[in-house]
């Protein structure tokens, strides 16, 4: 049941998008290798090549528009391409039907809606923190650059979004916009989740994003 037109009375725009999203929040948790106590590297490969698969056409998709969201994130699928570099994960093109066309996305969705989406990318930072202290040592030497992110953490920016979030999406029929964003992108991911292509390969990044170089080995220049 969709739940968007239930908690766009909600004051709040972040505590609607919980509520609407939380059914899937926990169904994409509890299915993910890579939060189980023996997680292994292939384990983070393989999350990194979901989400590089989900998140590569919804930077295409989010950079045609001119108004909504005004988040990039090109750093983040760079840091997700230098980590899948280091564990040497073979670069390909995702077979098709895998949903990495941007153009599955709603050319005109509203930013409301465009603001939903957002809210599901950017928290999707916020375990990473967690899951880089608990992996770090056990999947050493390898960076983690995607889990660690920024020196300053997640919570910096994810309180600016916040901040931005509540002052662009305020009315009911906004809220309910936004709901439905987010619950379309966490239906996306748990789509891709379920099938097993995604763990072959991945696509091309987009040009805007640089890449991010692995850190100095120990006697290395």
């Amino acid at each position: 049941m969709n739940r968007s037109a239930d908690v766009a009375s909600e004051a709040d725009p972040l505590a609607a998008l919980r509520a609407a999203t939380a059914t899937r929040h926990a169904a994409l948790d509890a299915g993910l290798p890579i939060g189980a106590p023996g997680a292994s590297l292939h384990d983070y490969t393989a999350h990194l090549v979901l989400l590089r698969t989900w998140l590569v056409p919804l930077h295409v998709w989010l950079a045609g528009f001119a108004d909504g969201p005004p988040f990039e994130h090109a750093t983040r699928l760079a840091r997700i391409d230098a980590d899948l570099a280091e564990a040497e994960h073979a670069l390909s093109t995702t077979p098709a039907g895998t949903g990495t066309d941007a153009a599955a996305w709603p050319a005109t969705a509203s930013p409301a809606y465009r603001w939903g989406v957002h809210y599901v990318i950017e928290g999707s930072q916020l375990g990473g923190a967690v899951l880089y202290e608990r992996l770090r040592e056990r999947l050493a030497p390898h960076g983690l650059r995607y889990l660690k992110g920024d020196d300053a953490g997640p919570g910096p920016r994810w309180r600016v979004f916040m901040q931005a979030l509540r002052a662009s999406v305020r009315t009911p029929a906004e809220i309910a916009d936004a709901c439905a964003g987010a619950c379309a992108a966490f239906d996306r991911i748990l789509g891709l989740r379920a099938d097993p292509r995604t763990g072959l390969a991945h696509p091309a990044l987009p040009p805007a994003a640089a890449p991010v170089p692995p850190p100095a080995r120990a006697g290395t220049a």
